[in-house]
């Protein structure tokens, strides 16, 4: 029972995320150490695209993280590192990106697709309602119609 139990607990403790942070960048206050990660969290690495600075191991990742770690160090808010990173590497460097109007288009479109598909859906629905479903009877089937309805 106990065996089975370590596996799970293993397999489960496996699972968690390995940041890419280095102990080399970790910095001695706990407070700004947690903003820079909480920062590095919001930064896309320009390399992987699709992962975040603080789990990316490439070696522009550990430049950024450094770069927000030294901002933050010098008395930087959290706003200012970001714009300032933003400023260099350009809106793509963030993985949410913000809510302006250059991009509303982007938080707006699944919306105008669901509401084109459920428009779509109606004028589609409605044309097929007026439409017939099948063929007219010909003139040897109405015959065979009539003549089974008279029995």
């Amino acid at each position: 029972m106990i065996r089975r139990l370590l596996v799970v607990l293993a397999v489960v403790l496996s699972t968690t995320p390995a940041f890419a942070v280095n102990p080399d960048e970790v910095l001695a206050d706990p407070g700004l150490e947690a903003r820079a990660r909480a920062i590095s969290a919001e930064l896309r690495c320009m390399v992987c695209q699709n992962q975040s600075i603080d789990d990316s191991n490439a070696e522009l990742a550990k430049d950024l993280r450094l770069l927000v770690r030294e901002r933050l160090t010098d008395g930087d808010t959290d706003e200012q590192v970001i714009n300032y990173i933003v400023s260099r590497y350009g809106e793509f460097v963030l993985l949410k990106p913000r809510f302006e109007t250059k991009t509303i288009l982007l938080w707006g479109a699944p919306l105008l697709l669901v509401v084109a598909g459920g428009l779509s859906l109606i004028v589609f629905a409605r044309k097929r309602a007026g439409r017939p479903t099948g063929s007219k009877l010909t003139a040897e089937e109405q015959a065979r119609l009539s003549e089974l309805l008279d029995e």
